[in-house]
């Protein structure tokens, strides 16, 4: 299954944004309100310049403590972003996310952020996958 297929198929394809400027109290608010793991920040709201996690938001916290909280986002927003288009598929996703050890990916299209793609969201997709297969390779054996 490709990334495109993916986003289409996702109850809601908006991605959150942030200003690098937003502090992090902001971005832990809109984390959960949204019920979400990861906002990306954006200067514009169409270029990716950065994410931060749920993770990264803890791991600082444990680091430095709450004063954490009155920082900007762009202070320890992760800003080498691995990235994948439209056209990738979710198993070269799923290999991006498991090697570098990260559960939310920016979908871009020339240079554009058109969409998120989360372990969750790609784990499903290649389940659906691998159930097809059965269903097909089942039918063939049963003479179908």
């Amino acid at each position: 299954m490709l990334v495109h297929q993916i986003l289409k198929s996702k109850s809601d394809d908006a991605v959150v944004t942030v200003q690098p400027s937003a502090l992090v109290s902001e971005a832990v608010n809109i984390l959960a309100e949204r019920k979400i793991g990861t906002v990306v920040i954006s200067k514009d709201g169409q270029r990716a310049d950065g994410i931060l996690s749920e993770r990264d938001i803890v791991r600082m916290l444990s680091q430095r403590g709450g004063a954490i909280l009155n920082d900007r986002v762009d202070t320890y927003m992760t800003s080498k972003l691995v990235t994948c288009g439209r056209d990738d598929s979710a198993d070269s996703v799923l290999q991006k996310m498991t090697d570098g050890r990260f559960r939310h990916m920016p979908v871009l299209q020339d240079g554009q952020l058109v969409g998120l793609i989360t372990l969750g969201d790609a784990v499903k997709a290649r389940l659906t996958e691998l159930a097809m297969e059965k269903d097909a390779l089942q039918g063939m054996i049963m003479g179908h």
